[in-house]
């Protein structure tokens, strides 16, 4: 399994491709909303992304945004834009509390590594850390360790592994690198280190 992130801010990319050569067409990968779920007044993607297509960069609101509103360019909005749910408009079973304008964070899966990124609002940098989501947050991230994948926390460029036992600021993970395991034994079981590494 390939274990590179989405980089850090940039909304995952349903055109991103593991090398700048191949491209994937958005289309395979547009989620369509769980029954009576919609964005409503939520732009948090919005503030958590970088999309070039707009000049929207991470961490600031997109220029196109109206509080309370939604996105003044819905209609004509990029592909991109159009491309993307977040995993609370798709998966019905995630409660209210996952709404991003009440989590202060974005949650989604990487459609080529199937990692969870955690994309969490600057203005609200540590709220990933409250519960009831930092219990959740570790919850999963059992659940990734068999299936080799990571759950990334994610403010604005800097990005953190939630393990079981512990979390790892990387950093900013660029582009041109990607996050890899190495497995060890401890006096109480399996576990394993994580680093990033050249790509």
């Amino acid at each position: 399994m390939d274990p590179r992130p989405a980089v850090a801010g940039r909304m995952p990319e349903a055109t991103a491709s593991r090398d700048a050569q191949t491209m994937l067409n958005p289309e395979a990968f547009v989620a369509q909303p769980a029954p009576g779920r919609a964005c409503g007044a939520c732009t948090l993607c919005c503030k958590v992304y970088d999309v070039p297509a707009v000049e929207s960069v991470a961490g600031q609101w997109c220029r196109h945004t109206r509080a309370g509103q939604g996105c003044a360019i819905h209609a004509t909005r990029p592909d991109h834009c159009r491309a993307f749910h977040c995993l609370w408009m798709t998966e019905g079973w995630l409660g209210p509390e996952w709404k991003p304008d009440r989590a202060k964070m974005v949650l989604s899966l990487d459609p080529l590594t199937r990692n969870m990124n955690v994309q969490v609002d600057p203005g609200q940098a540590g709220t990933w850390r409250r519960e009831p989501y930092y219990g959740q947050l570790k919850r999963w991230a059992v659940a990734s360790v068999p299936l080799r994948r990571h759950v990334l926390v994610h403010v604005n460029k800097s990005t953190t592994v939630i393990l079981p036992d512990r979390d790892v600021s990387l950093g900013v993970v660029g582009a041109d690198e990607r996050i890899v395991t190495t497995d060890r034994m401890t006096p109480q079981g399996p576990s394993f280190d994580v680093r990033k590494v050249p790509a």
